[in-house]
C-alpha cells in the first residue's frame, strides 16, 4: 500500500504503539495537527538524524488535543500505528504550511518470542538496578514488546533508529539482547567502582591472606 501522508520530521524515532506527548508551537505544525485532528487523519513522524530527514518513520494519530493555549499552540497526545518507509518528500504542498511524503508500509512481522523476551526483560531490568531507576511499562511483562521496552534500554537515538529498520520481532528482541549484553557488564563495572570509591577513607572490613592455605 502506497499513499501521501503529511509529515512532521522530529529528532526522536517513534515506535508503534508508543504513546507520545507532543506540545506544538511552529505555525506549519499547528496547521498540520488542526488539519489532522478536524479530518481524523494520520500523520508521519520520520527521524532526523545526521540533520536530514530519515528514510523511516512512524505512522501515529492524535487521540487527544490535551490544551488549546491563547497564542495558539497546542498540547497533544499521539499514538504510533505503523512503520513507513518514505518513497518521496513532497516539501512544497498547496496552501500548505508542512510537507508531506508518498510513503509505503513494509511488511512487519510482531510475532512474540516469549522466552527470547522474557530475557531481555530480564537484562532490562537489571539494568534499571543498576541505575537505580523503576519503570513501570503499564502491562504485564509477558505482553510487552520491543517497541514497548527499546526506548527504556539505554540506547542512542542512532541504535534507536537502527531497531525501527528492523521488521521482524525477533531481530528486534536479538539486537536487545545484543546491546544489553554490552552495556551491562559496563555499568555493573561503574557501579563497582562507585563503591570503592565511596568506601575511600572509611574503615574497611577487608580479609587478610591466609599464609596458612
Amino acid at each position: 500500500m502506497t499513499n501521501f501522508v503529511p509529515i512532521f520530521p522530529l529528532g526522536i524515532v517513534v515506535y508503534p504503539g508508543e504513546k507520545l506527548n507532543l506540545h506544538i508551537f511552529e505555525p506549519r505544525y499547528k496547521q498540520l495537527i488542526n488539519e489532522c485532528f478536524k479530518e481524523k487523519k494520520p500523520f508521519g513522524i520520520p527521524s532526523v538524524l545526521s540533520n536530514g530527514v530519515a528514510e523511516m518513520g512512524t505512522l501515529v494519530e492524535i487521540t487527544e488535543i490535551a490544551e488549546v493555549y491563547q497564542d495558539g499552540k497546542i498540547d497533544i497526545r499521539t499514538r504510533g500505528l505503523k512503520v513507513f518507509r518514505i518513497l518521496e518528500v513532497i516539501k512544497s504542498l498547496p496552501d500548505k504550511l508542512y510537507s508531506g511524503a508518498i510513503v509505503n508500509y513494509p511488511p512487519n512481522d510482531e510475532t512474540t518470542h516469549k522466552m527470547l523476551a522474557q530475557k531481555v526483560i530480564a537484562a532490562v531490568r537489571d539494568l534499571h538496578r543498576l541505575l537505580n531507576v523503576t519503570k513501570d511499562f503499564s502491562k504485564p511483562d509477558e505482553l510487552l514488546t520491543s517497541y514497548d521496552i527499546a526506548h527504556h534500554a539505554g540506547l542512542t537515538l542512532e541504535e534507536e533508529y537502527e531497531l525501527l529498520q528492523l521488521l521482524h520481532e525477533m531481530q528486534r528482541l536479538e539486537y536487545l539482547k545484543r546491546h544489553l549484553a554490552k552495556v551491562l557488564p559496563v555499568m555493573a563495572g561503574m557501579e563497582t567502582l562507585k563503591e570503592k570509591i565511596q568506601l575511600n577513607g572509611h574503615f574497611k572490613g577487608l580479609k587478610g591472606f591466609n599464609f596458612d592455605i
